[in-house]
């Protein structure tokens, strides 16, 4: 095979993994991209030491997929999701929360998780609070070391991830399993975005 043709094999591998994992997502629910990458090269026949395309591929190509086969119900579904995690914004707004993951960058699905990171001196203060409040709520384990908790709880549109870090972290940029820095926003920042 001529040097020059393999770049473009490579490429089309990378689009077309990309596509097909971001159908697994949108239909099947899988949340965890890189986990949509081999099923998609599995699926595709592709060998083992195929390159995969990076996330922001993924992620590109979930919101053409969502703009194309669900375009009436998706908008709908994210504009709801990012409701209800302008609530907890606001009810948890004593641990500096800032709404993350996929319903701020808009590729949230009806299997998506609301991501909540907040700042606190320890886990047991969120858990005192969530209490008070009489608002239940499960531990799951974290996929950041950094971390302290994770608390999930059912809200009226989805399940919310509550990522507890410590105070020190809050000005630490946060980077994504493939380096990018982890997109974060304030309830003020997400009001504008919804238009409230």
């Amino acid at each position: 095979m001529p040097r020059h043709e393999r770049p473009r094999s490579n490429n089309g591998s990378r689009a077309s993994i990309a596509s097909a994992a971001a159908r697994l997502m949108a239909e099947d629910g899988i949340a965890d991209i890189h986990h949509a990458k081999r099923k998609a090269a599995r699926q595709l026949g592709l060998p083992e030491h195929t390159a995969y395309p990076d996330n922001a591929e993924v992620e590109a190509q979930l919101r053409a997929y969502r703009s194309l086969y669900q375009e009436q119900a998706h908008p709908e579904l994210l504009l709801a999701m990012r409701r209800s995690a302008l609530r907890l914004l606001e009810l948890l707004a004593d641990y500096s929360p800032r709404l993350a993951g996929s319903v701020l960058d808009g590729t949230a699905g009806e299997h998506s998780r609301i991501d909540i990171i907040l700042f606190a001196d320890s886990a047991k203060e969120v858990e005192i609070f969530l209490l008070n409040h009489g608002i239940e709520f499960e531990h799951a384990e974290p996929r950041n070391e950094r971390a302290e908790a994770v608390l999930v709880l059912t809200t009226d549109t989805a399940e919310a991830n509550l990522m507890i870090f410590p105070l020190q972290m809050e000005r630490v940029v946060m980077k994504q399993r493939d380096g990018r820095p982890r997109e974060r926003i304030r309830a003020n920042a997400l009001r504008a975005l919804i238009g409230d």
